[in-house]
């Protein structure tokens, strides 16, 4: 079935400047000058991707606006907004964590990326599209109310969120966070908040090493409502699809969202510098046309996916584009030419350690009872 999926890309966001960092130490000393590991290269090559394809024939262009600092407020302490503002002006600085850098003009940048997640959900909501790609960037899913980490600024997908709830379009809302680092923003903002299910799949004490454990559940009026699936490294497609028909798909139906919003971050990629996982692009797709079927079901299809993390330039473009596909419905002909090393790993398969992980948070997806 062939859908009207909204995208979002600006070109300013290939120009958030992240220094030459040799991965993700600063150059110096014995460490030749090189690139950070985020930078413009895997989403820019997306974007050309899309074009190339033929699949930006497709899709529904969303104009992208910046949110403004009211937004930026409902998630993030004024110091904190206030920090990045100022060393945005003076040339650039560090989101917070010292492994997070920026040059001028990156608060601008990330206000747009925040924006770009916003305008695709609004879109989706308006029934202007059935959902929606966001391809923005500096990612945003470790951005915590007080400090930026893990390369993100602000909170893309919490700022939208809230931004929607504000104006009233919804009251209950999923995130489904596949970033192969733990999605512990998203945790921190959300943790007392009984209306927004956060479930996160991620590489176990990858990044950050302290979060992202099953027993992080919530607290207050939300407890029950925070959900991790810490998977073992190298992990592959069917671990990630068990996860969202076994753990994703009970918890959701039983929250009822309005919409769902993904953190799509293509870094448990097999080829991926950060992370130790072997998804394939035909991984990521099955994962998108998992998470369509659920919305389908729960939330009339209104779904839409905010591009996080994901750090092989090579790989990434095949990977976005499958789950692109997926969302249209729209096959281009693209194959992925790493299938020929990878697509037959034994890596692929669920393992039996991998689903005693993945049970472990299946029960507590079952067990979720919510007063609508």
């Amino acid at each position: 079935m062939q859908r009207r999926t909204g995208y979002v890309w600006h070109e300013r966001f290939a120009w958030h400047d992240t220094g030459t960092h040799a991965g993700i130490f600063p150059s110096g000393g014995y460490v030749q000058p090189y690139r950070n590991f985020e930078n413009p290269e895997s989403k820019a090559r997306l974007a050309s991707l899309i074009e190339v394809s033929g699949l930006v024939d497709s899709l529904v262009r969303i104009p992208v606006r910046p949110v403004d600092e009211e937004d930026l407020a409902r998630v993030h302490t004024s110091e904190h907004i206030e920090r990045i503002r100022a060393q945005s002006d003076d040339g650039g600085g560090d989101a917070g964590d010292g492994f997070s850098p920026f040059g001028a003009g990156s608060y601008e940048i990330a206000k747009l990326a925040a924006g770009g997640t916003l305008v695709a959900a609004e879109a989706v909501l308006d029934g202007t599209v059935d959902n929606a790609y966001a391809l923005v960037r500096p990612p945003g899913h470790h951005a915590e109310p007080d400090q930026g980490r893990g390369y993100c600024l602000f909170s893309n997908v919490g700022v939208a969120v809230q931004a929607l709830r504000a104006a009233g379009r919804v009251r209950r809302v999923a995130i489904f966070d596949y970033d192969v680092h733990h999605g512990n923003g998203a945790q921190k903002i959300f943790w007392e908040d009984p209306d927004v299910l956060t479930i996160s799949v991620h590489q176990d004490r990858l990044f950050p090493v302290d979060s992202g454990l099953v027993d992080e559940q919530g607290a207050g009026a939300g407890a029950g409502t925070n959900i991790n699936v810490p998977l073992p490294a190298g992990s592959g497609d069917g671990a990630y699809w068990s996860v969202v028909e076994e753990v994703a798909g009970p918890a959701i139906r039983a929250f009822q969202p309005e919409i769902i919003i993904v953190s799509s971050g293509f870094d448990p990629s097999a080829l991926d510098p950060l992370g130790r996982m072997s998804v394939t692009s035909r991984g990521f797709k099955g994962v998108a046309e998992r998470l369509l079927a659920i919305a389908d079901e729960v939330c009339e299809g209104r779904i839409v996916f905010s591009h996080e993390g994901g750090y092989s330039p090579v790989h990434v473009p095949f990977c976005g584009v499958a789950v692109i596909e997926a969302l249209t419905g729209v096959e281009t002909g693209v194959e992925d030419p790493f299938e020929i090393s990878i697509g037959s790993s034994p890596t692929r398969e669920l393992t039996e350690w991998q689903a005693g992980v993945i049970e472990r948070s299946a029960e507590l997806a079952r067990a979720l009872r919510i007063v609508v």
